[in-house]
C-alpha cells in the first residue's frame, strides 16, 4: 500500500481534505497565457494549482470545488472554470433538495446515474 492510501477515508484524500467526484471538474488552464504570477495558488482553497518553472500547473484536479477564485483572480485569463455547474454541483444540490441530480450528462454511464 502506498503512503497516499494509508488512512484515506471514503471521499477524502490522503490529507483528509474533502474530495469531489473524479474527472468531472470544468477547470482548464491555458499554460501559454500563464505569466507565472502565482495568484491562482494564493487564492485556491484546496491547493489545486502549483507553480513550476514559472508557470501554473494543475496538480490536484479532483480537489477543485469549482469556486472560481483562481479564474476570477487570474490577470491574463489563463484559467477558466464554470462555477456552480456540472455534475458535482448537481449532486450536491440534489442531495440538499432531496431530488435527483440534474447536471444534464444523463447517459447510463454518467456520474449521476
Amino acid at each position: 500500500m502506498c503512503r497516499e492510501e494509508v488512512g484515506r477515508e471514503k471521499g477524502k484524500d490522503a490529507m483528509g481534505q474533502l474530495r469531489y467526484l473524479s474527472d468531472v471538474v470544468t477547470l482548464t488552464l491555458d499554460v501559454e497565457k500563464c505569466t507565472g504570477c502565482g495568484m491562482c495558488t494564493t487564492v485556491c482553497p484546496h491547493g489545486v494549482l502549483a507553480l513550476e518553472n514559472r508557470k501554473a500547473r494543475i496538480v490536484d484536479r479532483d480537489a477543485c470545488m469549482e469556486c472560481g477564485a483562481c479564474a476570477l483572480n487570474c490577470p491574463v485569463d489563463a484559467l477558466a472554470v464554470d462555477s456552480g455547474v456540472g455534475c458535482a454541483a448537481a449532486i450536491i444540490i440534489g442531495a440538499l433538495k432531496g431530488t435527483a441530480p440534474t447536471c444534464g450528462c444523463g447517459d447510463e454511464t454518467s456520474c449521476c446515474t
